[in-house]
């Protein structure tokens, strides 16, 4: 298994500048204080939405890596969204679920199939020409280069556990200055 925020730590070292993040919940909680930067997309709203705004902002943005941190049971609640995703083929979209088998954030109930689900198979099956599932940081960390560097869509499937945990910034990530801070840095180019 590897922890959350080590896991962010290192896919933070391959985010490049233009880059856009679309995080969940947990991850998204601790992606904010790792890795702080205006193109972090925090507005997904309902569980579940990730996915469809990492399409949406891959889809207008072709220019632009979009990178889409789902959480397990946040992708279950969508889970027609690879199909989508499949179909739609965005080359520059890297889909990653960070899979602890629970709801984290909502009291740490259990996903149902918790961790008995392969994502990254159903990805495969979904039209996804590259689906990889790690459950060793340093197994990642020897591929991710090569693996940001594909076309995509891309899938992840991340077998991770809670680690360090960051403070819940609810009020942020729902303020309209989070909203107008993307927008504007979008905007830049």
């Amino acid at each position: 298994m590897m922890l959350r925020d080590e896991t962010l730590m290192a896919l933070g070292e391959v985010i490049e500048e233009g880059d856009i993040v679309v995080a969940v919940y947990q991850s998204l909680f601790d992606w904010m204080e790792i890795k702080p930067r205006d193109l972090n997309y925090v507005a997904t709203g309902a569980m579940g939405q990730a996915s469809s705004h990492g399409l949406g902002l891959a889809l207008a943005n072709p220019e632009r890596r979009v990178l889409v941190f789902d959480g397990d049971g946040s992708l279950l609640m969508n889970l027609g969204t690879l199909a989508t995703i499949g179909e739609a083929a965005p080359e520059n979209l890297y889909h990653l679920v960070f899979a602890n088998g629970t709801y984290e954030v909502n009291g740490g109930h259990p996903v149902p199939g918790g961790k008995n689900i392969d994502f990254a198979s159903i990805a495969k099956a979904c039209g996804y020409p590259h689906s990889f599932r790690f459950s060793s940081l340093q197994k990642m960390q020897g591929m991710l280069a090569e693996i940001i560097s594909c076309k995509g869509p891309v899938f992840m499937a991340l077998d991770i556990e809670q680690g360090k945990k960051y403070p819940w910034k609810y009020d942020y990530i729902h303020s309209s200055e989070a909203r107008d801070r993307f927008r504007r840095a979008l905007n830049r180019g």
